[in-house]
């Protein structure tokens, strides 16, 4: 039985394109802290919204905004919308980064957007997201800026800092 869970395992990681066995995920576990940048292009509070308990992509996430040259804060996982608001609040963060990967904090995306308003922070704070369980549309229903991956987490982040200061 442990040789077809693990044939199985093994045939799932093999890229096509590349003729390669892959384990990506793997090897961004394995990732070093990147250093805290000198002069960051702006901050990011990121974080899984409740009740999101997947670590391993946000993780990913923010050492890529980091190495990057964004400061980042991690609020942690299966973190309340109002907790996001209050952390971008006190350190004046111009991105917050949501990593979703469940329905149910797919559901609290809209609790986000109402608590960003009522705290006056809407058009002062951008928001990117990604993860298993959004989609470019549910990004834009609250005005978000969405990526696919930790690759394109950097990009978009930029051109989060760009539409701010418009």
């Amino acid at each position: 039985m442990y040789s077809i869970i693990k044939t199985e395992g093994i045939k799932n990681l093999y890229n096509k394109n590349t003729g390669v066995y892959e384990m990506s995920w793997l090897k961004s576990m394995m990732e070093k802290e990147p250093p805290e940048p000198a002069n960051p292009l702006g901050i990011v509070v990121i974080g899984n919204i409740e009740p999101d308990m997947h670590d391993t992509a946000k993780e990913a996430v923010r050492k890529a905004l980091k190495r990057a040259g964004f400061k980042t804060i991690d609020a942690g996982k299966s973190i309340a919308p109002q907790v996001f608001v209050d952390k971008a609040k006190e350190s004046n963060a111009d991105i917050i980064a949501l990593s979703v990967n469940t329905v149910p904090a797919k559901n609290n995306l809209p609790k986000l957007d109402e608590a960003l308003k009522a705290a006056g922070l809407k058009d002062k704070v951008a928001i990117i997201m990604g993860g298993a369980a959004v989609k470019k549309e549910d990004a834009e229903a609250i005005g978000a800026f969405f990526g696919k991956n930790k690759e394109e987490a950097p990009e978009i982040a930029k051109k989060a800092m760009a539409a701010k200061k418009k």
